[in-house]
């Protein structure tokens, strides 16, 4: 696949959208830069209409289209965000839209593409099943198929986002960019290199569907298994040939992510900066607080926060994990005196260290054979893992079996 995507498209991409795509703030966060030990700034790209970047390729796509093209409609695979932006475009640009999302493709996602008036076709447990039947539409009904993050006018209009960056933050010395498909870090990349070749680009996947890191290992996009993931906007098994043969070029490195750092990450933003992003946009917070980029300790970093669609039944599943994660909320089993006094000890224990009860649950019949004794499983809050490093320490100090 050619690197057919240019320079110059990017920039008659952004005349060509700018009427209809917002330019999302990415002023520095005093929170996040304190948090990380570098200068963070966030580009809010989940602040777009329908919550994600994926607006900007979109629009450049429809808009280029011909008037015969128009007229029958387009379709798409996509797991969600993709979905939205042609919806809502095609909607806006008076172009039919048929959109084909994975089964699992998180509910908020479904419901919103059909809202926006899209034809919404649940297939497949992946993206790539998905485009099977998106295929068929393309051949049965003469749709035109808009790639989510291969074609060439999808990428051009993702690089727009690297554009308004170097407006924002003319000196930014790393943007870090989630990794799925490819198309945005493929766009982007072009776009910011070519102004600004000293600039460090670095992706970042979900260590569960980590695709560009598998082509990167052989020189070209394979199949990769996938594992459920919170960034499941990055779950494409099979990066873009076109947006891959980009990347190499521009990315200078790449991280992956476990889900409990991304799920922290989501925390953090919700806590610190008041935003609610999904998983996908979360990651390059993730890697921030990781180890793995610890070299950009005291430079200016913009971390693309890039949608914000996260089901709300999933958020608060995530907050929970992510508390964990940070030592905020622990869970312990103790084996207590079944007598008077056993539990108000273990309580007045817990409440001398300036943690707080959540749960408490009492086993009786499987735990130890001896009878005077009862094994409770505690759940607390605590402000950090430390904390309940010492927390265990003086419960033991009391007598108290802690496993």
């Amino acid at each position: 696949m050619p690197n057919d995507v240019t320079f110059e498209e990017i920039v008659a991409a952004r005349e060509r959208i700018a009427s209809g795509v917002l330019k999302t703030p990415c002023s520095e966060s005093p929170l996040l830069s304190e948090l990380c030990g570098c200068r963070v700034f966030p580009k809010l790209e989940y602040l777009q209409r329908t919550g994600s970047f994926k607006e900007r390729g979109a629009r450049n796509a429809l808009l280029l289209l011909s008037e015969e093209q128009r007229r029958k409609g387009v379709t798409a695979a996509s797991a969600g965000n993709h979905a939205l932006a042609l919806a809502y475009h095609g909607r806006d640009l008076g172009i039919p839209v048929t959109v084909v999302m994975p089964v699992f493709a998180p509910l908020v996602k479904q419901m919103r593409a059909a809202s926006f008036g899209a034809r919404v076709l649940l297939h497949g447990s992946n993206i790539g099943e998905a485009k099977v039947r998106a295929d068929e539409l393309v051949v049965d009904e003469g749709l035109t198929y808009i790639h989510g993050f291969d074609g060439a006018d999808v990428i051009a209009g993702q690089g727009t986002l690297g554009l308004e960056i170097l407006e924002q933050v003319s000196d930014v010395d790393a943007i870090v960019v989630p990794i799925g498909g490819g198309g945005l870090i493929a766009g982007l990349g072009l776009a910011v290199k070519t102004l600004r070749p000293d600039t460090e680009i670095i992706g970042v996947e979900p260590e569960n569907a980590a695709s560009y890191k598998a082509a990167l290992e052989v020189g070209h996009p394979i199949l990769t298994h996938m594992e459920p993931t919170l960034g499941d906007g990055l779950a494409v098994p099979t990066v873009g040939p076109r947006a891959f043969e980009i990347a190499r070029k521009v990315v200078d490195r790449t991280v992956t992510v476990d889900e409990g750092r991304i799920a922290l990450a989501i925390l953090r933003l919700v806590e610190l900066e008041k935003g609610v992003v999904e998983g996908a946009g979360a990651t390059p917070l993730a890697a921030l607080m990781s180890s793995k980029l610890a070299d950009l300790k005291g430079k200016k970093v913009v971390i693309v926060l890039c949608g914000g669609n996260i089901d709300p039944t999933v958020l608060g599943r995530v907050i929970e994990r992510g508390l964990v994660q940070g030592g905020r909320l622990a869970q312990f089993r103790a084996v207590i005196s079944d007598r008077p006094g056993g539990l108000a000890l273990l309580a007045e224990t817990i409440a001398d260290t300036g943690a707080s009860v959540q749960q408490i649950t009492h086993e009786r019949a499987f735990a130890s054979a001896d009878v005077s004794k009862v094994e409770v499983t505690v759940v607390v809050e605590t402000r950090d893992n430390e904390h309940f490093a010492r927390l265990r320490k003086k419960l033991r100090e009391r007598g108290i079996v802690v496993k």
